[in-house]
């Protein structure tokens, strides 16, 4: 990468975009951008914190993209009805999708890890991220989600970590295709699963990425991974799993805490206590694949397992936002029938009723997966839990709208659980707070849109003043 460029990031304040305009700011360049968000007004304070931070910001009308020299970062879509993207086209400037850039940044490092997987990527990035860190080999990490061990009054949303451009772990996606463009010395698949691709794809998209890799670290609990294990040469595979004695990296005897997880790690022939401060039989998995990923960078494992254990979590994945009146609100990203199951699994490990509003990422997906979500409800929903879903997120343009909140609530309800969808999230929230009692859970989950935190916490302080 040239320093001393100039970068227009359109929809800076994304998940995705806002780190890797960081990290490229942080080689000596100069962001500019522009968001939908911005324009209408969401989370003001997250562009506040992007202007005190250097960045200059425009309105997404075309305006900010006025020379040949801007480099204009799109989403992974170059979509032409976007003004910066016509801009661009005008004035000749370089138009780059964020995987192309981020996969440059990556594949120039000369130690890179890719964590890729249907679930679990986020969590194993932030514990890679926090192992190095504590190993003191200052890693540039690219996340998709805030970690909250590097959370501070500086860096509220700390999804990127700025360190040494040689050192590079980053969270990768197959649902666009752009795991093709990565090139890891270490690859990291935490399970394949159905999710916006078909499994054929998945297969060789995946099956790309370890062949690339020096060292693959696959899971064995997964058919998708352990399978490709079978195909790597012996010596370039590190493999875990749980309870699975044939594994490099196994875990037996969990057990459920409150706020956590204990395990017995079994590594190299010894047995080592391990306590988690993140729940869930999913986080004991995350957290042996993050134990292979440092392995292969010759961190050793009681200092990796130390790490592990002050790991505090990643942002929207089962965060505790709080309690009021004996009733608790979590905010979660569970958007798929994989993440929901694990966080369903993972709450009825403790009694208590569950309000979930699930507010699903698209109508695509929902068509996609429509009999899978219907399917997951039903099978871990509880006879008393409720759910309650408004309409998918939809910021405009030409989708399959056939498929809607509706059918998944009517399909849950012919299975006998407890299901509404109603006309917004407004609507949602009202419903929530006339059905939750003492020792109800609620858990708001959704992805792709920040204003469900926002929801999150406006619930629980709704719930703090209906018993006054």
């Amino acid at each position: 990468m040239n320093q001393d460029s100039s970068y227009f990031f359109c929809g800076v304040g994304g998940s995705g975009m806002l780190p890797l305009a960081l990290i490229v700011q942080a080689r000596g360049n100069r962001i500019e951008g522009s968001d939908r968000a911005l324009d209408q007004g969401r989370t003001p304070e997250k562009f506040d914190w992007l202007r005190a931070h250097g960045v200059t910001l425009h309105p997404q009308d075309g305006s900010g993209v006025t020379r040949p020299d801007q480099i204009v970062v799109a989403t992974g879509a170059v979509e032409e009805t976007v003004p910066d993207i016509g801009a661009a086209r005008r004035v000749g400037a370089i138009i780059k999708t964020r995987p192309e850039l981020l996969s440059e940044l990556f594949n120039e490092a000369g130690t890179s890890v890719g964590v890729a997987g249907t679930s679990g990527k986020s969590t194993i990035t932030g514990m890679v991220a926090w192992i190095l860190h504590h190993a003191g080999r200052k890693p540039t990490v690219m996340n998709g989600a805030v970690m909250r061990n590097f959370v501070d009054a500086d860096h509220p949303f700390a999804s990127a970590l700025i360190g040494d451009p040689s050192l590079f772990v980053a969270e990768v996606d197959e649902s666009d295709g752009s795991i093709a463009r990565y090139d890891p010395t270490v690859a990291v698949v935490s399970n394949i699963s159905l999710d916006h691709k078909s499994m054929e794809e998945l297969r060789d998209l995946f099956g790309g990425f370890v062949a690339r890799a020096q060292t693959a670290v696959l899971n064995l609990d997964n058919p998708e991974t352990a399978a490709l294990a079978q195909t790597l040469p012996p010596g370039t595979a590190i493999t875990f799993g749980l309870g699975e004695e044939a594994a490099d990296l196994s875990a037996h005897d969990l057990e459920a805490l409150p706020a956590g997880m204990r395990f017995t790690l079994e590594a190299d022939g010894t047995r080592r206590p391990v306590t988690l401060n993140v729940p869930g039989a999913h986080n004991v998995a995350n957290a042996l694949a993050a134990l292979g990923a440092v392995r292969a960078l010759g961190v050793p494992t009681d200092q990796a397992v130390a790490a592990l254990e002050t790991f505090a979590g990643i942002r929207r994945r089962m965060e505790v936002v709080g309690s009021a009146n004996g009733i608790a609100v979590l905010d979660d990203f569970a958007h798929n029938p994989d993440k929901i199951a694990a966080t369903l699994k993972t709450l009825h490990a403790f009694p208590g009723r569950l309000l979930i509003l699930f507010q699903p990422h698209g109508f695509g997906p929902l068509k996609l997966m429509k009999d899978d979500f219907i399917d997951g409800f039903v099978g871990l929903m509880r006879e008393d839990d409720v759910l309650l879903m408004p309409e998918p997120v939809y910021y405009g343009g030409t989708t399959d709208r056939s498929v809607g909140s509706d059918d998944i609530a009517s399909g849950v309800r012919a299975a006998g659980r407890r299901a509404e969808a109603l006309a917004d999230r407004a609507a949602c929230g009202d419903r929530i707070v006339e059905l939750a009692r003492p020792g109800d859970r609620i858990v708001v989950m959704g992805a792709r849109d920040d204003t469900l935190s926002t929801f999150a916490a406006e619930l629980l302080a709704r719930l703090g003043q209906s018993a006054g």
